[in-house]
């Protein structure tokens, strides 16, 4: 039994890497798939159509359903064309991956504007503006007596979770997508829309530079194919999960918890500045139980 049978599924920067798999996995399982990628450089420069193209081949030479879309995510037309462009081909539009993204590392005091806005704009904006051209669409559906089980996969990071150094842009987009996720989730339940996150890990044209000396085998610990049945399973139409984001790393599925208040100072009435002087220091040394796998030992 194919799990996305007949699901329409747009997965963003498909052309390569994360996204190639999922959307090549999402096509074995039966989703038509619209493969979305501008084909730019790991910085966001360029662009390359053949990218998405190669993987629409890909999914038609195994059986599968596909077409190629080059719009950018971050634009709000394109994002709208991208929406469209689903519903056009397949007449329908069931799951959102939200995948695409670039880097452009610097340390917090060497960033340049344009490294700033470059990765907020891909990463941040280039998600939202399609989960709110397909929220508008499913709303639409939703008055015309159409509800169906939608699905959202956005991709965040534990570089925003955890924090990484050198990725304040990256890191900030990151955690905003989590944010997003988990506000989307509560407005968009509603319409029987379920938005969810993954912190992915694995080596790909993106990471390579982050880890020059890490090599990994098809099937090992950081192929990128092993994060996709994670978002398979999340897009299929009974998932009961909403809300939520997870580390995806080689066969290991972690739940996250989002920020919780752990302990507190208090007083009756206003406090002063000489009495949290004496009583608030010791939040300093409250311990965080982050369960970070990349801390060291």
């Amino acid at each position: 039994m194919k799990t996305l049978q007949d699901r329409v599924a747009i997965v963003t920067g498909a052309g390569r890497g994360i996204g190639r798999e999922h959307a090549l996995l999402f096509a074995a399982e039966g989703a038509k798939v619209v493969v979305n990628d501008l084909g730019g450089n790991p910085d966001g420069t360029g662009a390359d159509a053949s990218a998405a193209q190669q993987v629409v081949d890909e999914i038609k030479a195994a059986g599968g359903e596909a077409v190629a879309n080059h719009d950018d995510v971050a634009d709000w037309e394109g994002a709208k064309q991208l929406v469209d462009s689903a519903i056009d081909a397949f007449g329908d539009l069931h799951v959102l991956v939200n995948n695409a993204g670039i880097l452009r590392d610097r340390m917090l005091v060497n960033m340049t504007e344009d490294e700033w806005d470059a990765v907020i704009r891909v990463h941040l904006k280039g998600h939202f503006c399609p989960l709110r051209h397909a929220a508008a669409y499913w709303r639409e559906q939703s008055k015309a007596g159409h509800e169906g089980k939608r699905s959202v996969i956005n991709t965040s990071s534990t570089s925003g979770l955890f924090g990484n150094i050198g990725q304040t842009n990256y890191g900030a987009a990151k955690m905003g997508i989590a944010a997003l996720t988990i506000i989307a989730a509560q407005e968009l339940s509603r319409l029987k829309v379920r938005v969810n996150a993954i912190a992915p890990a694995a080596l790909t044209r993106l990471t390579a530079g982050l880890n020059p000396d890490r090599t990994d085998q098809p099937g090992g610990p950081m192929d990128p194919a092993n994060v996709s049945p994670f978002v398979a399973y999340l897009a299929t139409e009974d998932c009961p999960i909403n809300g939520r984001s997870f580390f995806v790393f080689g066969g290991q599925v972690h739940l996250f918890q989002p920020f919780a208040i752990i302990d507190k100072v208090e007083k009756e009435g206003r406090w002063t500045v000489p009495e949290l002087e004496k009583e608030a220091a010791r939040l300093a040394d409250v311990p965080f139980k982050l369960n970070n796998p990349f801390a060291p030992d």
